[in-house]
């Protein structure tokens, strides 16, 4: 989410009150000599600090100032990130690991010569694979699936992931990779929260859901970057560019071992904080003409794209503009307007230098003075119309039910999972990302680069307020591309159900022109498959049929 369970943005809450500044990319042992040298140690991290500031805008500089306060006695009291505490299975416990050295090795008959077969750097990666049993966990029990790692081994990664085959027809229907954002939520939690086979009860209990995404596609679900859920490393990934490396090698090699959904249709989908993800994976993967990836279209859901333009709505959203009453009174709300000129002032600044010395000012500033306001009054940031029910789990207690279940000795057995128990959403990885800018770099601009191969679906449902649907639709209107014009111009249209007893039923609005099309959700906060499972369904459906494209 979060960009939380699913998507969903986590982050907002963790930037808008800021917590203890975390150490991040070391291995446990360099960890462990920081802590035992203390206070020298971030003396000399300090002097590093103001020689940096030296070089900063005024402005810039007086927000550092200001995050100081945030952070008393750090030089006294740090609070570290270790690693997650895991044991590696032996590779007799895998039905297949498949060799990116290997791979890398082949070489074919091209226009111009010998080739590779497929391009990239996949000489340090490892796929391993298991197939899990069905029957075991219960999840989905007459669908293929396969759980396994991709391994990083020159750089100690391990990311895990857990394959359901489509329920319809696997041989020809397509392959979706489903992320969720944070960032540092497990994507494990929009499988058994939102648009998985399953969902987890209080109870522990498993229920069937009607309204799975893999009804009519194959689906992998990706634990993503490392230290998210099951996946783990002594090292950490900082920012959203490095963790595309990974995903292009986890996917060249999946698509080599299973050479059968190669063939098919590939798109990739996810929520919140993938709004970030998804323009720079899908980008890595384009890049490289000799490809087995077969990628056709993204999907992002309530997604964090482009801060700039997106942070002006969140007053609109919180003050009764957005079609759901005002959460805030009228002072607050003329607070957040007033803030606003300041906030995009120092996103412009990020966009233009994309340095972290500006684009974590940008970020401190604009969470704390356009998303706290809301976030103080106790109400649900994914959802406008109810209150957060759950403060430690993300405002949902499903979360805590996924935790607990996937924590379940058995179920990690079953499924081959390598950490000692399973996070939903690691914060340190939330707090690492702010840290090093990557909260507001502006990767919107990688999206007229994907519109000219390959057609892009912005979706939003219209109840949610960190990612809310005003802000998603004015990005997608204000996005340069040769066809902003006649897209920025049309008008949103009814979407309604096609088939089944609630044929004619409106769901929500649609606008579309060439490859870039925005869907409006009715009824749908941050998780619209969570909260609308038919409408979701629906609107999924017809996308990957190629409706819009």
């Amino acid at each position: 989410m979060r960009v939380l369970p699913a998507t969903l943005l986590v982050g907002a809450a963790a930037a808008a009150a800021p917590p203890v500044q975390q150490v991040m990319g070391v291995g446990r042992e360099q960890m462990e000599s920081l802590a035992q040298q203390g206070s020298d140690v971030f003396s000399k991290a300090g002097q590093l600090v103001e020689e940096q500031l030296k070089t900063l805008s005024g402005e810039a500089k007086q927000l550092w100032d200001e995050m100081s306060n945030y952070f008393p006695n750090t030089e006294t009291a740090p609070m570290l990130s270790l690693p997650k505490k895991h044991t590696r299975r032996p590779n007799s416990h895998w039905d297949h690991v498949v060799s990116g050295a290997d791979v890398q090795s082949l070489w074919v008959d091209g226009a111009s010569g010998k080739e590779r077969e497929i391009e990239g750097k996949l000489e340090a990666y490892d796929l391993r694979v298991k197939k899990v049993d069905p029957s075991s966990l219960g999840v989905d029990p007459k669908v293929k699936q396969y759980s396994g790692y991709l391994d990083d081994n020159e750089n100690d990664k391990h990311l895990f992931y857990w394959f359901f085959e489509s329920r319809n027809d696997p041989e020809n229907d397509p392959v979706v990779l489903w992320l969720n954002g944070g960032p540092g939520c497990s994507s494990l939690t929009g499988l058994f929260m939102e648009l998985g086979p399953s969902s987890v009860n209080e109870k522990l209990e498993l229920k069937y859901n009607d309204f799975s995404w893999n009804k009519n596609a194959s689906v992998i679900f990706l634990d993503q970057p490392v230290n998210v859920g099951y996946s783990n490393s002594d090292s950490a990934v900082t920012d959203t560019v490095a963790a595309g490396k990974d995903i292009y090698a986890l996917l060249s090699l999946f698509f080599k071992q299973f050479p059968q959904y190669a063939k098919q249709d590939f798109h990739i989908a996810g929520e919140s904080y993938a709004g970030h993800y998804i323009p720079v994976f899908a980008s890595e993967i384009l890049s490289h003409k000799k490809r087995n990836i077969n990628l056709k279209s993204v999907l992002i859901g309530n997604g964090l794209t482009d801060g700039l333009t997106q942070y002006e709505y969140y007053r609109p959203m919180a003050c009764g503009d957005g079609g759901y009453p005002a959460v805030l009174d009228e002072s607050t709300c003329q607070s957040m307007d007033n803030a606003l000129p300041r906030c995009q002032s120092l996103i412009e600044s990020c966009y233009s230098s994309e340095s972290a010395w500006v684009c974590v000012p940008a970020s401190i500033y604009c969470n704390n003075a356009i998303l706290g306001p809301y976030q103080q009054t106790g109400q649900n940031v994914y959802d406008v119309r109810s209150k957060c029910e759950d403060p430690s789990n993300l405002c949902y207690k499903g979360m805590g039910y996924i935790t607990k279940y996937l924590s379940q000795q058995h179920v990690r057995d079953a499924l081959g999972a390598e950490v000692d128990d399973y996070e939903s959403c690691n914060m340190d990885i939330n707090r690492n990302f702010l840290f090093h800018g990557d909260w507001m770099k502006p990767y919107h601009r990688l999206v007229p680069g994907l519109l000219e191969q390959i057609p892009v679906l912005i979706y939003a449902g219209d109840a949610d307020f960190i990612c809310n649907w005003l802000g998603n639709k004015a990005w997608t209107e204000a996005l340069e591309w040769p066809g902003q014009k006649e897209y920025s111009s049309l008008a949103l249209e009814d979407l309604v159900i096609h088939d089944n007893e609630h044929k004619g039923k409106k769901i929500g609005q649609v606008k579309s022109h060439g490859n870039f099309t925005f869907m409006r959700l009715f009824g749908g906060g941050h998780m619209v498959p969570m909260d609308q499972p038919e409408s979701s369904l629906e609107f999924f459906n017809r996308w990957l049929g190629g409706e819009w494209f």
